[in-house]
């Protein structure tokens, strides 16, 4: 029978088991997730926080993770800047971007969600506002919420991804996983 876990990924933690590349190690997977033989179904930044899945069986992995399958990825960004209802189409067109254009996407306004504190906090500033977005993409390019974001004019400040499919994080603490 094959594992799946959901994994609530901090901020500042690399998506890997291992950090061969930095001279001073990071966080990596391993700090938190002690199961032999499982692996993650996609990847988050290392500057984005929220659900990670991971599994041990490869066929349910490249389902999840291969932008083919259409699995929908749901992202609450907080973006500086006032959100404008043109910006909100444009994201749910699709956005050209370097590597071409992206998929259509789900684009709406939220309320400031009610979420763990992040460590760093995120720079406030009085004279420059700020807004959150939820955003579900069907794709899974390398920064894509966050260079589709700044591509209509609203930088990101904070990305939590909420949801892969039916899978959320909700009731999980930053580096906390459970077994589903």
């Amino acid at each position: 029978m094959s594992r799946l876990i959901l994994f609530n990924k901090p901020y500042g933690v690399l998506s890997q088991f291992t950090d061969v590349k930095s001279p001073s190690p990071r966080p990596t997977l391993s700090t938190f997730v002690d199961v032999p033989g499982v692996y993650p179904a996609g990847r988050l930044d290392q500057d984005s926080e929220g659900l990670l899945l991971l599994t041990d069986d490869g066929g349910l992995q490249n389902r999840i993770s291969d932008p083919r399958h259409k699995w929908p990825k749901t992202y609450w960004v907080q973006v500086e800047g006032t959100v404008t209802d043109a910006q909100l189409a444009a994201l749910s067109g699709g956005v050209m971007l370097k590597d071409g254009m992206t998929s259509p996407a789900k684009a709406q306004r939220m309320t400031v969600p009610e979420l763990w504190p992040r460590n760093p906090p995120v720079r406030f500033r009085k004279s420059v506002p700020d807004e959150w977005i939820e955003l579900t993409i069907t794709e899974g390019r390398n920064r894509q919420v966050r260079r589709m974001t700044a591509m209509v004019g609203l930088p990101t400040l904070r990305l939590v991804r909420w949801k892969i499919g039916e899978w959320t994080v909700d009731g999980l603490k930053p580096g906390a996983w459970r077994e589903v």
